[in-house]
Order: structure tokens, then C-alpha cells, then sequence
């Protein structure tokens, strides 16, 4: 069960734990549309999802949502793209991990604090690309 928290509280945790939850909700989010969409089978639905939710995919739209992000959410993005990691990058250059994290931070702050429309408008444009 989802559970919504204040948006100071969301503030308050970690920026790459938000980018851990904004990575399962994109996840959940294009695995359900391709899902309903379509009638492929398991793998091949994998594999289409795959090609959305990556380090690469997920750069190229933060680089092209970054103006459209209201001040808070550029602050997170910033804040988890900038965010140190012991993690590093299997599939990825470094610098496109730390942009995928940091939308998947602004979709994770979206999805805690409830704000559903705006995460809607996201994850659609993710989608688009």
C-alpha cells in the first residue's frame, strides 16, 4: 500500500533513496503501459522496457525536462545527480548515471509526497522519448 509523506520529509531522506523509489515507480509505470498495450511476450516486453528505464534513456530526458522542472524539483534533481555514490555504473558512462538519478530522484520525491498529475506528466514524457 502506497503511503504519501509531507514534502519536508521527502526533503529529509537521502536523495539517492528517493532515486531508488523513483526507479521502481518508472519501472512499475512502463512495464504496466507496455503491458496493456500491448500482447508481447514476457521477454519481448522486457526487453522494450528496458530500452526506457536505463541510465542512457533516463539522461536524455532529464537533459530534456530539466526546463520544464519547477524550482523544487530542479533542486532535487541537482541534489541526487551531484550525490556521491560507492555504486558505479554497469551499462552506463558516469555522467548519464548521475542524471538518470537524478530524475529518478524528482520522480521518487513525485510519487512520496502524492503528487500524482505532475508525476503523470513525467513519466509520460519518459515514455515519449
Amino acid at each position: 500500500m502506497r503511503q504519501i509523506i509531507s514534502e519536508k520529509q521527502a526533503r529529509e531522506l537521502n536523495p539517492l533513496v528517493l532515486a531508488f523509489v523513483g526507479d521502481g515507480v518508472q519501472t512499475l509505470y512502463v512495464r504496466t503501459r507496455l503491458a496493456l498495450e500491448s500482447h508481447a511476450k514476457a521477454g519481448v516486453l522486457h526487453t522494450q522496457a528496458a530500452a526506457v528505464v536505463n541510465a542512457g534513456a533516463q539522461a536524455r530526458s532529464a537533459e530534456e525536462l530539466l526546463p520544464y522542472f519547477t524550482e523544487e524539483e530542479a533542486g532535487i534533481y541537482r541534489r541526487a545527480r551531484n550525490n556521491h555514490s560507492a555504486h558505479r555504473a554497469k551499462n552506463a558512462d558516469e555522467g548519464d548515471y548521475h542524471k538518470a538519478s537524478g530524475l529518478e530522484a524528482v520522480i521518487g520525491f513525485l510519487y512520496l509526497t502524492g503528487q500524482d498529475e505532475r508525476l503523470e506528466y513525467i513519466l509520460k514524457a519518459c515514455c515519449k522519448r
